[in-house]
C-alpha cells in the first residue's frame, strides 16, 4: 500500500486527506499516462477513453468534476456514469474496452469521506505500479521515476483539438441493469424481497432489477440527500432490515453498502446472513452442481475458521488471501477458481464479475434458494460459526500504532494464550480508515472478549483518536 492509495484506492476526509486538488491531478496524471501508453503501442492520434461513476455523498459531484477537468485536459475523453455502483464501473471499463474506470466513493465510509478508485481495462482494481506513479506525481517527484522508458519533469496540456471531451454516458449504466437481469436465471414471482440501499449507490438500480425480474419489491434507504449514505442504513447497519423484514412477513432482504460492491442478507426470521454463510450457500451449490472449479473456494485470513471447518465437511478446500477483494479476485484469477470473497459481503463469482458486485450476489443467492426450494434460513444448515469478537480502535497514526512494540508484546501475549485452546486472534490496520483492528476467535464468546479487550485497550491507551 501507497502513501495515498490504499487496499481499496485513496480514501479519506472530503478537502482533509482527500482534496478536489488531489483529484484534478489523478485526472491529469491517468489522462496524460493513457495517452502516453496509447503512443508506446503505437495507437496514433487516439484520445485515451476514461469511464467514471460516483456514489451519493455531496463531495462527490466535486470530485467527479475535478477529474473530469483533469483528464480532458491532459487530453483524455471522460465518460459520465452519474451515480451507479463500483461494480457496474467495472463490469462496463471491461466490456466497452475503455483504457481506465474510476469510481468515486468511500464505500461504507461515513457521508463526510470520501474515495477515488481506479480500475484497469480489464475490470480490475489498478495495478500498484500505476497507482506508484500517479503518487509520483501527487508529490511532485515525477521527474524520479521512469514511464515507459523516459523521465518527465511535468506533465502539458492538451491544446486545440487534443483537448479532451466530456460524453454523457447513461447507457453505459443501463447496459449494467441489463446484464444484472440476464444473470436471473428464474423468475423472483412470488417472493416478497426486501432491499436496503444504503442511501448510496443502488438506489436507483436494485428495485429495477428486482422488479424487472418479477419480485415483489421492497425498499427502504433509497432517499440519498447527499449526507446520508450508510446512515444507520445498509450492509453495515442491518438491525433495521432484520426489524424490516419481520414486521412485514418477507421471504428475504438484502442489504448493500454505499457503493454497492457488498452484500448481506437477512433471513425470514430475522438472522443475518454474512459473508461467511454466503460462501458456505454458494459453496454448496456450486460443487453440487460441478461448477466449483477445483473443489476450492477462496476466502481471506479474516474469514471464520468455523466456515472453512464446514466446508471441508462438504468436500471443499478454502485457500485463504490477505484482506480486500482485491486479493482475492488476484487468487481467483492466479488459480483458475470460481467462488471467493470475504465476510464483509464482498463475493465475487468470477465467471461474472472481476470484483465483488453487491446486487449480483443477491440476484445469485436468490437462485439458490428457488433451486434448493428451501427458506432462506434452511441454505446454512451445517454451517458452524465459531464465536468472534471484532474490536476497531480508531487511531492517530495506523502505521506508528502497528508497529509499537507496547502492542507487539500485547498482541504476541493474547495469541499465545488463544493458541493453547484452538483460537486465534488477527491484528490489522484497515486498508480504508484510520483504525486497527483487533480480531480474536475461540469456542467461547467470553474468551474472545477477554483477550481482544485486552490489546484493544493496549491500543487505545497508547495511540487512540
Amino acid at each position: 500500500m501507497g502513501k495515498y492509495f490504499e487496499t481499496d484506492g485513496f480514501r479519506g476526509e472530503a478537502n482533509v486527506r482527500l482534496t478536489s486538488d488531489h483529484a484534478y491531478k489523478i485526472g491529469r496524471f491517468l489522462g496524460w499516462y493513457f495517452g502516453l501508453k496509447k503512443e508506446a503501442e503505437k495507437e496514433i492520434n487516439t484520445k485515451p477513453r476514461i469511464v467514471i461513476g460516483k456514489d451519493t455523498r455531496r463531495s462527490s459531484y466535486m470530485f467527479e468534476y475535478s477529474l473530469i477537468a483533469g483528464l480532458v485536459s491532459s487530453g483524455a475523453d471522460a465518460y459520465m456514469l452519474h451515480v451507479t455502483t463500483t461494480p457496474s464501473v467495472a463490469y462496463i471499463t471491461r466490456v466497452d474496452e475503455f483504457d481506465c474506470g474510476i469510481m468515486v466513493s468511500a464505500s461504507h465510509n461515513p457521508y463526510y469521506d470520501n474515495g477515488i478508485k481506479l480500475i484497469n481495462s480489464k475490470g480490475e482494481k489498478m495495478e500498484e505500479t500505476v497507482c506508484d506513479l500517479c503518487e509520483a506525481y501527487l508529490d511532485d517527484r515525477l521527474n524520479e521515476v521512469e514511464i515507459f522508458g523516459k523521465n518527465y519533469d511535468s506533465i502539458p496540456f492538451a491544446v486545440e483539438e487534443k483537448i479532451g471531451a466530456t460524453v454523457d454516458y447513461i447507457s453505459g449504466r443501463n447496459r449494467y441493469i441489463a446484464y444484472l437481469i440476464s444473470n436471473g436465471i428464474y423468475s423472483f414471482k412470488g417472493y416478497k424481497i426486501a432491499l436496503d440501499c444504503a442511501n448510496g449507490a443502488s438506489w436507483n438500480i436494485a428495485k429495477a432489477v428486482f422488479d424487472a425480474l418479477g419480485a415483489t419489491t421492497f425498499v427502504i434507504n433509497a432517499e440519498p440527500n447527499g449526507t446520508n449514505i450508510n446512515n444507520n442504513a445498509g450492509s453495515t447497519h442491518i438491525e433495521g432490515l432484520q426489524k424490516y423484514v419481520i414486521e412485514n412477513n418477507l421471504d428475504v432482504g438484502f442489504a448493500y453498502d454505499g457503493d454497492a460492491d457488498r452484500c448481506f442478507a437477512v433471513d425470514e426470521k430475522g438472522n443475518v446472513i454474512n459473508g461467511n454463510n454466503i460462501l458456505y450457500m454458494a459453496g454448496k451449490y456450486l460443487k453440487k452442481h460441478d461448477a466449483l472449479l477445483y473443489d476450492t473456494v477462496v476466502v481471506t485470513i479474516m474469514a471464520n475458521l468455523g466456515l472453512s471447518k464446514s466446508l471441508e465437511r462438504e468436500g471443499i478446500k478454502t485457500v485463504a488471501t490477505n484482506v480486500g477483494d482485491k486479493y482475492v479476485w488476484e487468487e481467483l484469477k492466479k488459480s483458475n477458481l470460481s467462488l471467493g470473497g470475504e465476510d464483509s459481503g464482498h463475493i465475487i463469482f468470477s465467471k461474472l464479475a472481476t470484483t465483488g458486485d453487491g446486487i449480483l450476489t443477491s440476484i445469485k443467492l436468490m437462485e439458490i434458494m428457488i433451486a434448493e426450494k428451501k427458506k432462506f434460513s434452511e441454505l446454512s444448515d451445517g454451517l458452524e460459526i465459531y464465536p468472534q469478537t471484532l474490536i476497531n480502535v480508531r487511531v492517530n497514526d495506523k502505521n506508528e500504532a502497528i508497529n509499537d512494540e507496547k502492542i507487539k508484546v500485547a498482541y504476541k501475549n493474547a495469541e499465545a494464550e488463544l493458541e493453547k485452546i484452538g483460537g486465534r486472534i488477527i491484528l490489522r490496520k484497515s486498508g480504508t480508515e484510520p483504525i486497527i483492528r483487533v480480531l480474536t476467535e475461540a469456542k467461547e464468546k467470553e474468551i474472545c472478549d477477554k483477550y481482544a479487550n485486552q490489546v484493544a485497550d493496549v491500543i487505545k491507551e497508547n495511540h487512540g483518536a
